[in-house]
């Protein structure tokens, strides 16, 4: 895990050029034309712009062993403990799209203003997908805070051109000691990846169980569901917080493989064993076809339907942090 960058070796999810999901039975990687597509499907209307209400805790001093979790928008969350601020797939751009003027722009601003962060130890990024790695939210951190940023097999290179230098590449089950406290596991998910139309899979992705001291977090990155969920707690146990993709799931015929519906959700927050489920990747981006607050809604049925305490799984609004 030293070295410049991984190979990729053959394996149950690289044929040594690409990356697939060996929970499939058929790759699905979306390409242009299937968002082409996409965007032609009947789609629940979204208001244009949504006010954010939460006051974020960023700067609270916690107790010792405490953790606190600041939502700032989609699947971007503030982790921090004692001595170390960690960073989930950090977009803060206006859209999420390789263009400025065209692709999907949020309708709301994120629940932290970048310049109100004043500590990020590490990053750490899910896949190359625009949503979750953005190019000039990274050039930003980097330069104010110079992180460890820990990313998937094959997303190094894209990640130096913002200027990182700490760089770590990683494979499913690959760990790295952070601190003495902090063990970060790059665990599997169901997903693709690309930023153009010729490197679609030429990259992983992939999801991370955190550990801190005695304390666990699982960021599920983005992905559909699978076994996989099942697999992690079977090596690593149940993570006390678990982080789950809610959101951009209709239609079924096109998102299922790539993204959970609430219902799904639900099933892998039983799987996982977790003590606390908080959705995301819903309520900035409009990426899919159901409205603004069907998510949450569709979770909170779902969750009654497998009679999962409304305690245990839900959201968090844009900007609340949650001290655990």
């Amino acid at each position: 895990m030293n070295k410049r960058t991984h190979q990729k070796n053959v394996s149950d999810h690289c044929n040594g050029k690409k990356f697939f999901n060996p929970t499939l039975e058929k790759q699905f990687s979306p390409g242009l034309k299937d968002f082409v597509k996409l965007m032609r499907e009947r789609r629940a209307k979204w208001p244009e712009k949504i006010e954010n209400t939460a006051t974020h805790g960023l700067n609270e001093t916690l107790a010792p062993g405490d953790i606190s979790i600041t939502f700032v928008n989609h699947a971007t969350f503030i982790i921090q403990s004692s001595g170390l601020n960690i960073l989930t797939d950090p977009v803060w751009s206006e859209r999420a799209s390789p263009f400025s003027f065209i692709g999907p722009k949020r309708v709301r601003k994120p629940g932290v203003r970048i310049e109100e962060i004043r500590r990020i130890d590490v990053i750490l990024l899910s896949h190359n997908h625009y949503d979750h790695l953005d190019i000039n939210t990274l050039k930003n951190l980097s330069r104010r805070f110079s992180p460890m940023v820990i990313v998937p097999l094959g997303d190094r290179h894209l990640v130096e051109s913002t200027g990182m230098k700490n760089i770590h590449e990683m494979d499913w089950w690959d760990s790295i000691q952070v601190n003495q406290d902090t063990k970060i596991t790059f665990t599997p998910a169901q997903h693709s990846s690309a930023r153009g139309p010729f490197d679609r899979d030429k990259s992983l992705w992939g999801s991370y169980f955190i550990q801190i001291k005695d304390r666990s977090i699982y960021f599920g990155g983005d992905g559909g569901y699978s076994s996989h969920f099942a697999e992690i707690t079977k090596r690593l146990g149940s993570p006390e917080f678990a982080i789950l993709g809610i959101g951009a799931y209709i239609p079924r015929s096109f998102m299922k493989p790539i993204h959970m519906s609430p219902a799904e959700a639900v099933i892998a927050h039983k799987d996982l064993g977790a003590k606390q489920t908080i959705g995301m990747h819903y309520g900035t981006f409009h990426l899919a076809a159901e409205g603004l607050n069907q998510p949450q809604k569709d979770l909170m049925y779902a969750a009654s339907k497998e009679d999962v305490s409304h305690a245990s799984i839900g959201i968090m609004s844009e900007g609340e942090t949650k001290i655990l």
